[in-house]
């Protein structure tokens, strides 16, 4: 599972032929031990969960990096390497 952006201890992964559990384009948020799944979309929570400060950011940094998640997302799930994405503390 590729890290994609890593920003204020948070660790943005995407998982390679991702789409079986989820049905839809998403991220994985790690946070010390702590894991949720986003929605692209619309920055929802699909499962698990963080700090909710560490939330609010991981929601701000989806919807300014949407474009990028999914053209990520395409790569992803067709096996290939996902871009790096700039974190919200670049």
């Amino acid at each position: 599972m590729p890290t994609i952006s890593m920003f204020y201890g948070i660790l943005i992964r995407m998982f390679f032929k991702d789409i079986e559990r989820h049905h839809l384009p998403h991220i994985h948020a790690d946070y010390q031990g702590d894991v949720a799944v986003y929605s692209i979309e619309d920055g929802s929570v699909l499962s698990g969960g963080i700090p909710q400060n560490k939330h609010k950011l991981v929601v701000a940094w989806i919807e300014i990096h949407k474009e990028d998640l999914f053209a990520d997302w395409e790569l992803a799930v067709n096996g290939r390497q996902p871009f790096k994405i700039k974190g919200l503390d670049q």
